[in-house]
């Protein structure tokens, strides 16, 4: 992660709260109880897929089909038609932005999500979006001339009362549209005349909308702040992950929920923003996928923004996976801890911990969750950080699909293999130097699994692995190669020869090489290693300090 990264917003300074907000804050962030949330997956040889699992197909995921036509009243033709098009929808309206210049108003799908709409301000920028296959609305502002109005209530956004909801762009009506309770209206105008903003270009509308940062959280994978309050990913980039700036301040650190140290917040804004960045240690390795909390993972293929109309899917711990349409882009949220501007206002349904989680439009990843009113039983609409403006200000690289880190090769350079940690050698056994290299055996010559031998203390485990070992050598198992583990607990046990000294060595995968997560070192061939950690690739090495023999490996994941 690029440490020399921007450390200021554009509404705001990076991670500088009042006391006022923090304790406004405080009040709904829960404190974590249960050492164990996150499900593990039972280890599968690498080069096969764990049995039932599928890989993931191109196009939109079944999750995002499936949660698209529940929501939206749709077959699951009709939703996969609909995500079709609005992928063609997203790469005309960033060409068209482009292109028109001062004479693009802004995009919106209709309802169907069939036609895309484009608001113009003359004939030649028209004839250009009828070339490109979308359908001009001739208005008389540009989108620079709706963001200068919003930007004139955004700066005395302090000013607000709780009678305002908040404000965003209509790029429809070609105006800026105030929420504002009902009864309040007059107040409100009185507001809105003082920013300066010309009459006819803001609308105030009645709203019962109250919308709160939803703060108990764990959306998307769960993470602890400062061991107490719990939230959630948002989406890895290199070196970490987004999420929601309520959750922690700069300089707060994180571990999973049963404690496994993971990084530390090196970024936060909130109010102003809502986005936080969390920088993850070596034993995490950032994956470019989605938990669909229906037992799998959706794939993010990129960050390209979706337009007004484009449906969307998010995705949270409380609620699950909720699909509805984008209504807003900027918009502006008056919270009880402060104003924050810049968010996308869609009319999907949230509840207090689905905060921080992730926002998709097919397999483009929008941002994460902020806050918002209502809940999943009335309906409600909730509001998301743009995912663009966090790398943007960051200066952050999303994973993806087309940059996450690969699979360990079967057979790895010796040269990424860092010495594991050893005790001093026994007065009888040779000097460092006279070891071989650390190159492992292949496949071929690792005798096939047996059953242990009775009376074995490992044969509690469901992987077992039996093999011989010479002196000075060292093996890799399963079988040369490594294994896949989900988030969670694992132990390993070795039964070796009597009279030999053999240790055991956990490795992981982790950012191009094999880091030893975990070794046991004792005066005898028998070891046992425990170690709780996050999902990725790991693999045991057996090292002969003195002594050769039969042994016995046993592995399992809780």
């Amino acid at each position: 992660m690029d440490r020399g990264r921007a450390t200021r917003s554009r509404r705001g300074t990076v991670g500088r709260w009042s006391t006022a907000q923090r304790r406004g804050i405080a009040i709904g962030v829960s404190v974590a109880t249960v050492a164990g949330l996150a499900a593990v997956t039972w280890p599968a040889l690498a080069g096969e897929d764990p049995p039932g699992s599928e890989r993931t197909p191109a196009g939109p995921s079944q999750q995002i089909v499936d949660a698209l036509a529940r929501d939206l009243s749709l077959t699951p033709a009709q939703a996969r038609a609909r995500l079709e098009r609005e992928q063609w929808a997203r790469g005309t309206t960033q060409r068209l932005r482009s292109e028109l210049g001062a004479g693009y108003g802004g995009t919106w799908l209709a309802a169907d999500g069939n036609q895309l709409n484009v608001a113009v301000t003359d004939q030649a920028a028209a004839a250009r979006v009828r070339a490109a296959g979308a359908e001009p609305k001739l208005v008389s502002r540009n989108a620079r001339q709706l963001d200068t109005v919003k930007a004139s209530l955004d700066r005395i956004a302090d000013e607000a009362t709780p009678d305002v909801a908040g404000w965003f762009v209509d790029v429809s009506n070609n105006r800026v549209v105030v929420r504002a309770q009902p009864g309040s209206e007059a107040a409100v105008q009185r507001f809105v005349r003082s920013s300066g903003a010309p009459a006819n270009a803001v609308t105030v509308v009645p709203s019962t909308e109250a919308p709160v940062p939803l703060i108990d959280v764990r959306g998307g994978d769960p993470y602890l702040i400062d061991g107490r309050a719990r939230c959630s990913i948002g989406f890895s980039v290199v070196g970490g992950f987004v999420t929601a700036g309520h959750c922690g301040a700069e300089g707060a650190t994180t571990s999973s929920p049963d404690g496994v140290a993971q990084g530390v917040v090196s970024a936060s804004s909130f109010p102003g923003d809502d986005w936080g960045v969390v920088e993850t240690n070596d034993e995490w390795v950032p994956q470019p996928v989605v938990n669909d909390f229906d037992g799998g993972t959706i794939a993010v293929a990129g960050g390209q923004e979706a337009p007004v109309g484009s449906s969307i899917c998010r995705f949270g711990s409380t609620t699950g996976a909720r699909c509805g349409v984008v209504e807003a882009l900027n918009a502006t949220v008056v919270y009880p801890e402060g104003t924050v501007t810049g968010l996308t206002r869609t009319n999907v349904c949230a509840e207090p911990g689905d905060s921080g989680g992730s926002w998709m439009s097919g397999d483009q990843a929008q941002g994460v969750t902020s806050g918002g009113s209502g809940d999943c039983t009335v309906g409600g609409t909730t509001f998301f950080q743009p995912l663009t403006e966090i790398l943007d200000v960051n200066q952050l690289t999303l994973v993806t699909t087309a940059n996450a880190p690969g699979a360990p090769p079967a057979d790895p350079p010796a040269a990424t293999d860092p010495p594991a940690p050893t005790d001093p050698p026994a007065a009888t056994e040779p000097p460092a130097a006279t070891e071989p290299p650390a190159t492992e055996p292949p496949a071929a010559t690792e005798p096939p699994a047996a059953s242990p031998p009775p009376g074995s203390e490992c044969a509690e485990h469901k992987a077992l692995k039996t093999a011989t070992l010479g002196a000075g050598r060292r093996q890799v198992q399963p079988a040369g190669r490594y294994f896949r583990a989900g988030h969670g607990r694992q132990s390993g046990c070795l039964d070796g020869p009597a009279g030999a000294n053999f240790d055991l060595i956990l490795q992981k995968w982790s950012r191009g090489g094999w880091r030893t997560v975990a070794v046991s070192n004792g005066p005898t061939a028998d070891e046992q290693i425990s170690y709780s950690g996050s999902a990725g690739f790991y693999r045991y090495r057996v090292e002969s300090r003195r002594g050769a023999g039969d042994y016995t490996l046993g592995f399992s994941v809780r």
